[in-house]
């Protein structure tokens, strides 16, 4: 199990941070924290973290330098930095360090369940070019505490369906999920998977414009489906009838 430990003066954060997160579907778990650099560097010895949540201003030693420090103890440690400052010279120094991940405050869980994936990985990685067996994560990220449910997760899906990029994964990340444990819960509950509620959403909104009389390849692209070929298919696996033959009914009638 990964050791998480965060430094930061403000008890808010470490709140969010500890209350918020599902540290156990990543393999991770909190031991330890400090109120500034100084403190952390007497306690980082024993505590030994993978991975430390840093701010950036603290008293007496502040976030960069203590990760200096820290990064020359442990160059394998991940290191966050968090900052209310939206400065260049503080992402300058935090690449200059080797830190992994720059966040702005106030911080957004969506922002940091996406760090702690990337971050999952990236540790993983390590530990193979050391010869040592990887982490096994948790697949089921629970659902977020602001209260998001898969009601709301079909209506985003009804307001972006004409983006050609939406997928599961950037979806999961939008409400905090974990993909698989999304794809699962949205059948489960809907009773639909996630690529045919996207796709039925997609056609249906088709359907609507070849009433009113638009052309194929218009509505391809403002369903979200630019690829004429592809949508053709969707569209008649959907309908049961090609788009021609579906169009031209409509005129007929």
């Amino acid at each position: 199990m990964y050791r998480v430990m965060i430094i930061d003066d403000e008890p808010a954060i470490y709140k969010i941070l500890s209350k918020t997160i599902p540290w156990s579907s990543f393999n991770m778990e909190v031991v330890g924290t400090a109120a500034s650099g100084i403190e952390a560097i007497n306690t980082i010895d024993d505590l030994q973290p993978d991975i430390c949540f840093v701010d950036v201003q603290m008293p007496f030693m502040d976030g960069i330098e203590f990760s200096k420090l820290a990064k020359q103890r442990y160059p394998d440690m991940a290191i966050i930095v968090l900052s209310a400052y939206d400065e260049f010279r503080y992402a300058r120094e935090c690449i200059g360090i080797g830190v992994f991940d720059y966040r702005l405050k106030p911080i957004e869980r969506s922002d940091i369940i996406d760090t702690l994936r990337r971050c999952f990985d990236h540790l993983n990685e390590q530990r193979i070019a050391r010869g040592e067996a990887p982490e096994v994560p948790d697949e089921e990220i629970p659902e977020a505490r602001e209260g998001h449910s898969i009601e709301k997760v079909r209506e985003y899906i009804q307001t972006r369906y004409s983006e050609r990029d939406l997928n599961l994964t950037k979806v999961a990340q939008a409400f905090g999920f974990n993909p698989s444990y999304l794809s699962r819960k949205f059948k489960s509950e809907t009773g639909d998977s996630f690529v045919d509620y996207l796709v039925s959403c997609r056609m249906e909104h088709a359907k609507a414009a070849a009433h009113a009389g638009k052309p194929m390849y218009q509505i391809a692209t403002e369903v979200g489906i630019p690829d004429p070929n592809y949508f053709s298919r969707c569209f008649k696996k959907y309908t049961g009838v090609s788009f021609s033959a579906y169009a031209a009914k409509d005129k007929k009638e």
